[in-house]
């Protein structure tokens, strides 16, 4: 399964997004920052329901023996007729579903279509959020190849939880993006490069600690789950020296560089006009509705197989 950022980072990421934003968006961002903030993990809730939607998640970057722009092609079209869609979707294509995204936001700004333009803002800051993520990027993304199952869930959900209390959230103004699939692409090399510190820093703090330190039980709505010890998850987020801060700031101007990249390509229209289009009650009925279909398909499918 692909990997995914637990709810709460994922929720915080686009609702501090928003403050990146220019004061001409904020009439629509600022008036819908719940609704962006709630909707950050649509793309999770329809993975089992919805065909095609797992691979938009991750990018197994360590099964191309090259990952140079000549044989790992930057656009969609290159790469598939080099490698095949299938083979790609197999291995994930986080960085170009970006670039499909950002054309369907622009391409709403334009149409001056309000639903549209919140659920794709809400949309993108997913994906984007994902190609920030380490362990989005291999094949081992969740440790099951060296013997390190759950620091999946561990680095991304664990982490945050316990210690995003002190990050800072302040990342900056919303910049254009002269090359918006360069950055999506940029976003999955760096995260890529801290993947080495992500396994091997655990490793060997499971062998200086030991299993029986390593783990704890705790009591969540009624049941006691296996979780990673605070002491070791401490211990872990202090040898990581601020990697999961540094990835979370990324996502977080990066959603929201590329949320004004879209306004500025559909020539810039007034938000301030189309905040008062759509009420918030309307949007919570809508969404609701369709969170209610993904859940009829995933039930159908289950039956079906």
């Amino acid at each position: 399964m692909a990997p995914q950022w637990g709810f709460f980072a994922h929720q915080q990421i686009n609702r501090m997004a928003v403050f990146t934003l220019p004061p001409e968006m904020m009439p629509l961002y600022k008036s819908r920052i719940q609704f962006l903030t709630d909707n950050a993990v649509n793309p999770d809730k329809r993975r089992y329901a919805v065909v095609d939607e797992a691979p938009r998640h991750f990018i197994d970057l360590d099964v191309y023996a090259d990952t140079t722009r000549e044989t790992l092609p930057r656009s969609w079209s290159a790469a598939a007729a080099k490698f095949g869609a299938d083979t790609l979707a197999m291995h994930g294509i986080v960085p170009w579903h970006i670039q499909l995204v950002k054309y369907q936001l622009t391409e709403a700004f334009k149409e001056r279509n309000v639903r549209k333009i919140l659920r794709l803002s809400a949309d993108i800051g997913h994906y984007i959020a994902d190609a920030n993520v380490p362990l989005h990027t291999t094949r081992n993304y969740n440790g099951q190849l060296t013997n390190q199952t759950g620091i999946h869930g561990f680095w991304e959900s664990r982490l945050p939880e316990l210690f995003s209390t002190n990050y800072d959230w302040v990342v900056g103004s919303a910049e254009y993006l002269e090359k918006p699939q360069q950055r999506a692409w940029r976003a999955v090399f760096d995260a890529h490069a801290a993947l080495d510190s992500v396994l091997l820093i655990e490793r060997n703090l499971t062998a200086e600690l030991g299993e029986s330190r390593k783990w704890n039980f705790e009591d969540r709505n009624g049941q006691t789950i296996k979780v990673y010890s605070a002491a070791f998850s401490a211990h872990y987020h202090e040898r990581l020296r601020g990697q999961v801060e540094r990835q979370m700031r990324a996502s977080i101007k990066m959603v929201g560089d590329f949320w004004y990249t879209c306004w500025v390509d559909a020539g810039q229209p007034d938000l301030k006009k189309l905040a008062r289009q759509v009420d918030d009650d309307t949007e919570q009925t809508e969404t609701a509705a369709e969170q209610q279909s993904w859940l009829r398909r995933l039930f159908k499918a289950r039956e079906e197989n």
